[in-house]
Formats: C-alpha cells, structure tokens, sequence
C-alpha cells in the first residue's frame, strides 16, 4: 500500500500541465486531491476524471494572490475531504522580456503568483498540518514547491521568474526548519523545460528576443544543455513529487531536486 493512501493533498494550478499530471500521480497512490486553479471548469473537469477512474477528487477556483481566496478554499477541502496532509505549490506564469523593458505590473504579477501564492497556500494549510492527527501528535504533513532549474541559475530575459524561483528555496527552507517539530516537510522540485503551453508560448517569445530561429530555441536555448536531447516530461515530475510525499523521514527535508535530464547539475 502506498504511504499516501487516504491522505488529502491540494495541487495548485492543477487544470492543466504538471499539476494536472502530479493531481493524477497523486490519485493513483490513493490520495484524495483538491484540483485548485484559477480555470474552475478545467479544476472540475481534472476532478471529474480522477473520480471516473476510481479516485477521490474535488476541483475549486482559487486565485493563489488573493489571501481570502485561498483560505476558502482550503477550508472548502478540509470540510469535504477532511484534512490536508499534502500541499503542492504549483500555480504559476512565465513573461520573458530584457530587464530594461519589463514592465513594473508584470514583476509585481510573476512575484505575487510564485512567492505569495506560495507563501499564502502554505500558511492556510500549516495550522492542518500542525493540528493534532488521530495520534494525538501534530498530523504532519508534506509541502513541495515547484522550482525550475531556474532556482540554482539564471537566463537572459527571466528576470522574475529566476527571483521567484530563488525564493522558493528560501520559503522551503524555513519551513523545513520550522515544520520539523510538527512531522511537517518542505520541497522544491526544479525541473528543466517542461513541454507545456506555458513552454510553448516562450519559443517564438524567445526566437523574437534572441534573434534565432524558433527551432534553434528549442535545440539549443532548451534542449542544448540535456544528455539525451529529450524535454522534461510531466511524468518525471509528478513521480518525483510522488516519491517525495511518500518519503518516509525528514532526511530530504529542505531540499531540491532538479529533474532536468542532466540541463542541470548540482
């Protein structure tokens, strides 16, 4: 039996992509999920599809930026599923533009979607966590964060995307300092390029800014750096986040993990 049957775990940003990918990983290990996205129709139709194949699911609109927002919903799961044992933060945007032309709104929109959505999904669901379990001990729980390579270095014309992710190692970093004494955990999984729509929008983005043809982005700006000249699949995350929530100690606490095909190595 899997180390998260009938646990509960709230995937943000899982209508589509990796999350959707780790909110089915997740399912298939026998956790109930919280399908949370901006999207509510994607968030509910992910959910729909867990439950048709025999999971416990929910989907819900949450807006991670907004703090009210977030608490709702997480009030919403713990009502209907019972608790949160796994958060996975991984609502998040890409805007690629020079320092010296990126607009003001769009750093304060990249921050606020990465780090505070990060900080504020992980405060709602810590006193779940903390809270006492059927043990009479703190219930514990399990935080990921979802990096990018782009969290150990840079790239030319990511200048908040690179921010935020750094900080994510922060944030997890003190949470595995914090979260010890309560059996709670913290993550980041860093993958490389990921070939999603948000991957996607970037190649003629970058082919436009670079000065290079959109297959040339792909062969050497993404894929130049891999071993195996091969994307970063949505499987390779959602079975790392998998195995990390069913970790069965705090030995890992606090660190990242690059799934990157060798892009990066740390």
């Amino acid at each position: 039996m899997s180390a998260i049957q009938g646990k509960v775990a709230v995937v943000t940003g899982a209508a589509s992509g990796i999350g959707r990918e780790i909110a089915f990983e997740l399912a298939r290990g026998g956790a109930a999920v919280a399908i949370a996205d901006l999207n509510e129709a994607g968030a509910q139709s992910v959910a729909a599809d867990i439950v048709k194949n025999g999971g416990r699911a929910i989907g819900l609109a949450m807006d991670v930026t907004d703090e009210a927002a977030v608490d709702a919903g997480i009030a919403r799961v713990v009502a209907e599923l019972g608790g949160v044992d796994i958060l996975v933060s991984n609502a998040g945007i890409q805007i690629v533009n020079p320092i010296e032309q990126f607009a003001y709104a769009d750093w304060k929109k990249m921050l606020a979607i990465h780090l505070d959505g990060a900080f504020l999904t992980t405060k709602a669901v810590l006193p779940h966590m903390y809270g006492p379990g059927a043990s009479g001990k703190s219930r514990g729980g399990v935080v990921i964060y979802m990096g990018s390579v782009h969290s150990h270095l840079a790239s030319p014309l990511k200048s908040a995307y690179v921010t935020a992710k750094h900080g994510l190692l922060g944030l997890s970093r003190t949470l595995a300092k914090e979260g010890a004494k309560h059996g709670v955990r913290s993550h980041v999984v860093c993958p490389g390029f990921v070939r999603t729509p948000l991957v996607d929008k970037q190649i003629p983005e970058q082919a436009r800014e670079l000065g290079i043809s959109e297959e040339e982005v792909v062969s050497r700006v993404m894929l130049g750096n891999t071993v195996d000249g091969i994307f970063t699949t949505v499987q390779d995350v959602a079975q790392t986040v998998r195995f990390l929530t069913e970790f069965p100690t705090a030995a890992l606490t606090g660190q990242s993990f690059v799934v990157s095909h060798g892009w990066h190595m740390q």
